[in-house]
């Protein structure tokens, strides 16, 4: 969970100093067109939000390893191989605080956790959210179901995906998330 609020607080910081100069480049995930987790933290670390180690560091974990590989350039460029151990979704500003902005790499949103998922298979799931609240989750809180198939809790407690209408909870990340480095 530290790494995942680690991630966001240069997120954010990123995204409150784009607003502040009115610069489209230093936004959410959302905010301009990246497709990749790479493309995304090569903005953060180009920037001077995160350190390559830092961010290696951050996406790394038991069983899986993202090696960082940073080329000062120019342009500078930011590639990630093997796998992360998190996701971070494609959030907007327009996006409510509830909006989902990273999860651990084994969650897909409103989907039963799967024992072979690396890392940390069904043993439970981290999700931060726009607001920068994080909270670590058990297996059983995956889906709606966990929450009594009430969806008006299920989103204030686990999130809401990027664009989402309030009450609709689909199944599966869709094209919310930005590709990771497999």
């Amino acid at each position: 969970m530290n790494n995942a609020r680690e991630l966001y607080l240069a997120g954010f910081h990123m995204a409150t100093d784009g607003a502040a100069k009115s610069d489209a480049n230093l936004a959410w995930p959302g905010d301009y067109p990246a497709t990749s987790l790479a493309e995304y933290c090569g903005k953060l670390v180009q920037n001077d939000y995160l350190k390559a180690t830092d961010l290696q560091r951050i996406l790394s974990a038991p069983g899986a390893t993202c090696t960082v590989n940073f080329t000062a350039g120019p342009p500078a460029t930011v590639t990630l191989t093997g796998r992360s151990a998190l996701k971070v979704y494609k959030m907007k500003t327009a996006d409510p605080s509830s909006a989902i902005f990273a999860a651990s790499s084994n969650y897909i949103y409103n989907t039963p956790l799967s024992p072979t998922a690396v890392p940390f298979s069904d043993k439970g799931f981290v999700v931060v959210r726009k607001s920068g609240d994080a909270d670590m989750y058990e297996k059983n809180q995956a889906t709606i179901a966990g929450w009594g198939n009430n969806a008006a809790e299920f989103q204030s407690k686990i999130g809401t995906l990027a664009g989402a209408v309030d009450g609709t909870l689909p199944s599966g990340d869709g094209v919310m998330v930005l590709a990771g480095p497999e």
